[in-house]
């Protein structure tokens, strides 16, 4: 795959240089373009793209988080974030050319307002107790690891009910809903109290393959929002310990009552790396951003690696080859990710390289 360097731009040819300068100018004048000049950049003979696989470190950007809390009110700034922007998409505040990533921070007593948009969101806890998001007025308390989604046009807030900071990161469609043309937000309102206090994961949704006959929530089509991190934890525990040692470890998030993901354009995925486990995927249409929730590793693309620690969030572009190494030989490794897998297998887009 080619990646290009940091920030440059694809500029198509407009003008054969073998036709008359009038016949061209009479082009031009009319709004048309010789396709010829451009066709091989519009459809080029390999996958490419601007991304590049990158990696934040918690460590480092974890200080200027907290520092962000302490300059910026949220009542200015509406939602603390600072974008993890893909240093190949600089200036787009993409982190892929359809994904956006950011890390967003509440501190206690703090509430953010209430609003809703078009494109989708998902929210990873990284650090802190004591927050909730409210999708619908469905309270959703927000531990380390806990999966919250957002779908698109549905009214959402956050609040902290806390001692100490919490920070989640943002995962949203938001490049590919505005390569669509539509990106709106409602503008902002004052959180309302939750009209509930639990979430469907809490009394609905307990156990896997049982599914209630009629659920206390309204019908949204998304019956549940929040996955906790200790019964996916527990679920992968169980797994590694029954799964043959050549067998990777990874539960994808679904829609329990459909089996299909989370959001429609996009997918996540936990997987568990046992002491000193090496896993390959081959190169995929799809890219993917990944977050440590536990341990320590290595994420090797190509003849490049990627060393990572807990905290620590990655970003693998489209059709790289990818291998996850746990370094650790006594503890266990945790990534979570998600990714455009399901707005690709929807537009008949995803493929994954095989061995010939």
């Amino acid at each position: 795959m080619e990646n290009r360097p940091s920030g440059m731009r694809t500029t198509l040819p407009t003008r054969d240089a073998s036709l008359p300068a009038a016949y061209s100018q009479a082009l031009e004048a009319q709004a048309l373009g010789p396709l010829w000049t451009a066709l091989h950049v519009l459809l080029p003979t390999e996958r490419v793209t601007h991304a590049v696989p990158h990696r934040w470190r918690w460590r480092e950007t974890r200080p200027l988080l907290l520092e962000a809390a302490r300059l910026v009110p949220i009542a200015e700034a509406e939602r603390r974030v600072l974008v993890l922007e893909n240093p190949g998409l600089r200036g787009t505040y993409s982190i892929t050319a359809t994904l956006y990533a950011g890390l967003q921070v509440i501190l206690p007593g703090e509430t953010a307002p209430s609003h809703h948009h078009t494109p989708a969101a998902l929210r990873l806890v990284v650090e802190g107790r004591g927050a909730y998001t409210t999708v619908d007025g469905v309270k959703c308390a927000m531990e380390p690891g806990d999966l919250i989604v957002t779908p698109p046009m549905r009214w959402h807030d956050h609040g902290h009910e806390g001692r100490e900071p919490v920070v989640w990161l943002d995962g949203l469609d938001l490049p590919l809903v505005r390569a669509l043309d539509a990106s709106w937000t409602s503008p902002m309102r004052p959180a309302a109290r939750p009209s509930a206090e639990v979430d469907s994961s809490q009394d609905e949704f307990t156990a896997a393959g049982l599914v209630p006959r009629h659920s206390r929530y309204a019908d949204t089509v998304y019956p549940q929002v929040r996955w906790p991190w200790t019964s996916v934890r527990r679920a992968l525990v169980a797994m590694a310990a029954a799964a043959p040692a050549d067998r990777p470890v990874a539960l994808r998030y679904v829609n329990p009552k459909t089996g299909a993901p989370p959001l429609a354009t996009m997918g996540c995925e936990a997987q568990w790396l046992r002491p000193a486990e090496v896993t390959r995927a081959p190169r995929r249409t799809a890219s993917a951003v990944y977050q440590v929730i536990e341990g320590c590793g290595e994420t090797r693309f190509g003849e490049a690696a990627i060393a990572w620690e807990e905290g620590d969030t990655l970003v693998i572009p489209p059709w790289h080859p990818v291998e996850h190494r746990n370094l650790s030989a006594s503890a266990p490794a945790c990534l979570f990710q998600f990714n455009d897998e399901p707005v690709l297998r929807a537009l008949g887009l995803w493929h994954e390289e095989t061995d010939p």
